[in-house]
């Protein structure tokens, strides 16, 4: 059976009868973990495995673990510092901060992969300009250039430890008030005012980046439709002018910014004929029961190559870990820097509120 176009969520810290049969359907590729499905490390593991089971081949097995307020899982795993604070790093010592961006990186993918998880939707490069509320503490630093070092950095010490990076939240969420949850942001700059948002992505790509996640953004001056629907943003800017050739993946089509485009369904038809390969749907189970119903069962066979491309490397058991020489050098710099440094001048911004 190939990988479907849609990753969903399920409700609990394991399978129940009506999860099987939903994540049986052809048209589902994948499931996102949220904080409810976690108790302790070898429940997770138990109910990874139990996904894995259900289809071959496997469903691909997501979760939110940026650090700082959004990290799911949290007891029995590291607790990972806010990317902000990566840039806090990097302006103290710019050398350090990159090892330490890389070594978090790692730390970050290894403790996810060695309990069967495939890939966390990290890192967000959105640019911190002191606006947005729900992206705050979770952008690197207000310059596009020190995002996009520290960004990179982040991105191979995932790969050192096998699994895929997502950039977010293209092409730009820094520069918005609203958020995308329970509204849709309008951003009114012309493109070409936004080369230092896309400056990130350019230099993730030029590194083999896999992945980008596209918001639920309207930007007037560049197309009609909000990003995650717009062949503008990912057929024109993303995969012709950035030449970006990995996965696309919308934001959660159940969000509020997705909303003006019309039902469960028809924002699913619109991200597919946008250009967009996976496309997630959670937190409303009737709506993907819909989409279930309503969806072509159609599968691309170029985003089923970008899917399978997403499968995360399995490393040792969690508990292997604290063995290696990398978990060491990792928990040095989490003790390092369980503090802000000082710095001799401030960052982008400091600012923590939000939570999402």
């Amino acid at each position: 059976m190939s990988l479907g176009p849609l990753m969903v969520d399920v409700a609990g810290t394991a399978l129940q009868a009506d999860d099987r049969r939903v994540l049986s359907h052809p048209l589902v590729g994948g499931v996102v973990l949220f904080t409810r499905n976690y108790l302790e490390r070898a429940q997770l593991v138990e109910l990874c495995a139990e996904i894995r089971a259900l289809r071959s081949p496997p469903l691909l097995i997501a979760v939110d673990q940026e650090g700082g307020r959004i990290q799911r899982f949290r007891p029995g795993f590291s607790a990972l510092p806010s990317l902000q604070r990566l840039g806090q790093a990097y302006d103290a010592d710019a050398q350090q901060g990159l090892a330490m961006a890389r070594s978090l990186g790692w730390l970050m993918a290894a403790e996810l992969l060695s309990c069967g998880l495939d890939l966390s939707f990290t890192p967000c490069v959105d640019l911190d300009y002191g606006l947005s509320q729900i992206i705050g503490d979770r952008a690197f630093h207000r310059r596009a250039a020190t995002v996009a070092a520290l960004a990179v950095a982040y991105m191979h010490g995932m790969r050192d430890a096998g699994m895929a990076a997502t950039a977010k939240h293209f092409p730009g969420h820094g520069a918005v008030v609203a958020d995308s949850h329970h509204g849709l942001p309008v951003d009114r700059r012309e493109l070409a005012d936004m080369q230092e948002d896309l400056l990130p992505y350019r230099r993730l790509i030029d590194n083999g980046l896999p992945a980008v996640m596209v918001a639920h953004l309207l930007y007037p001056a560049v197309d009609a439709r909000p990003a995650s629907f717009s062949r503008r943003w990912i057929g024109g800017v993303l995969r012709s002018e950035l030449h970006f050739g990995g996965l696309v993946v919308t934001d959660d089509l159940s969000m509020a910014g997705a909303a003006s485009v019309g039902s469960l369904p028809e924002r699913a038809r619109q991200a597919l004929a946008a250009g967009c390969d996976l496309l997630l749907a959670c937190n409303d189970r009737p709506g993907v029961e819909r989409l279930l119903e309503e969806l072509p069962a159609t599968i691309d066979p170029a985003s089923q190559l970008r899917l399978v491309r997403m499968r995360g490397v399995k490393t040792a058991p969690f508990e292997n870990l604290a063995a290696s020489e990398a978990w060491r050098v990792a928990q040095q710099w989490l003790s390092r820097n369980a503090a802000a440094p000082e710095l001799d001048f401030p960052p982008g911004r400091t600012d923590t509120r939000g939570d999402g």
